[in-house]
């Protein structure tokens, strides 16, 4: 089992930026996807941004240019640094990792962290 703790959400202005952060315990063993989704009320959970264990990088096109994700594999801790924030950022954001055991997946979620972008 992997437990997820996310970190760093809050209230913003438009324009400002915050650091989410995402602490992975338990077993780890080749978590070897970690990212962030968010979901807005009334609206289906969406990928951010994600990160392999090996650096690549993917990211949602509404966020390309203004969130960064990194990781710490030493730490097992995974980033998102969001700048520029928008109104529509606003969501609840969730932290993901998957892991393969022996060709087995797992997928992990953590309880997931409020970031409020308003005036």
């Amino acid at each position: 089992q992997v437990q997820l703790v996310e970190s760093g959400g809050g209230l913003v202005q438009p324009g400002g930026s915050l650091r989410l952060s995402c602490a992975a315990s338990g077993t780890i063993f080749n978590l070897y996807v970690m990212g962030w989704y968010r979901q807005a009320p009334g609206k289906q959970r969406e990928l951010v941004a994600t990160i392999t264990n090996g650096g690549r990088t993917n990211y949602a096109d509404s966020v390309k240019d203004r969130f960064t994700i990194s990781r710490d594999n030493a730490k097992n801790t995974v980033y998102l640094q969001m700048n520029s924030l928008k109104p529509e950022d606003t969501a609840a954001y969730y932290c993901n990792s998957k892991q393969n055991i022996f060709g087995k997946e797992y997928d992990y979620w953590g309880q997931g962290t409020q970031v409020t972008v308003s005036s």
